[in-house]
């Protein structure tokens, strides 16, 4: 049986050749982009300062009844509760993202967010080899570790609430190796943050952006804040108490809650933005 025309000469290797005219190439379908409401920096009972109530089952629960949509846990200068929040997200219908609240050896705080645990977790080793010290519970508070269902499993013993020896340009440099986004932690408050640590912002440092807290109140003045203006602004609750999730949040018009979506937000590309 012989094939027509050009399909002739390919018939011995098996193949039926397709000119390039024949084929009918369709572009990738759009996206959908939606308002996703989300709250990027909530303790847990991991951090000393942390409630006992910031479970992963309770973080989960009150997070759907403020009606948010992607939250990120970011425990000082640790990440080992958010597989448990992942897990009880998943199961409640909640996007979770897994991070550290990193302190610096300038004593600025610095929230790292990432896609996967893995990410998160070489993170977290990265800090811990530079974290020195051990916790006094008495003192600084109990550092739990839970499961996804609130059992408590045990209890981090490093000093968690401390600084670690890196510079906000290492741990910076960092998070963008591994995937994440550097985001400078609540600039408005008067400890903790780069401003207040610096007095301003350095040109030199490629945050994806900064945060502020529930107290800097709705009237953002970027002139406040010396070199702000060159970021992008969001706004978290810093919870560590239940009742604090979702008080303030941020709205990233996205098509999914991941860290190359929100990081198109942060920076308005392909009609993707953030609001606060």
């Amino acid at each position: 049986m012989n094939l027509p025309g050009n399909c002739m000469r390919s018939v011995s290797r098996g193949k039926i050749p397709i000119r390039e005219s024949e084929v009918m190439i369709f572009p990738a379908p759009k996206k959908e982009l939606r308002a996703f409401q989300a709250d990027l920096h909530i303790h847990t009972c991991l951090s000393p300062c942390g409630d006992w109530e910031m479970g992963p089952v309770n973080i989960i629960e009150k997070s759907r009844q403020m009606n948010l949509d992607i939250i990120a846990v970011c425990d000082h200068n640790t990440a080992e509760n958010a597989d448990a929040v992942m897990k009880a997200g998943k199961k409640g219908g909640i996007a979770v993202l897994p991070g550290l609240e990193i302190c610096s050896r300038e004593e600025v705080h610095i929230l790292s967010v990432f896609n996967e645990l893995p990410q998160a977790t070489a993170m977290q080793e990265f800090v811990y080899r530079h974290l020195k010290g051990e916790n006094t519970p008495e003192i600084f508070g109990h550092q739990v570790i839970a499961d996804q269902n609130n059992i408590v499993k045990g209890e981090n013993e490093k000093l968690l609430i401390g600084a670690t020896d890196l510079g906000i340009l290492e741990i910076v440099d960092r998070i963008h190796v591994l995937g994440g986004l550097g985001i400078a932690a609540h600039i408005d408050r008067k400890v903790f943050s780069i401003i207040q640590q610096l007095g301003f912002i350095p040109s030199d440092i490629p945050l994806d952006g900064v945060e502020l807290s529930p107290f800097a109140g709705p009237a953002y003045d970027r002139n406040q804040y010396p070199g702000a203006e060159k970021f992008p602004v969001i706004t978290s609750s810093d919870a560590h108490f239940p009742a604090d999730i979702g008080k303030v949040r941020t709205i990233f018009f996205i098509s999914e809650p991941t860290i190359s979506e929100i990081r198109l937000a942060l920076t308005r590309q392909n009609g993707r933005k953030a609001e606060v």
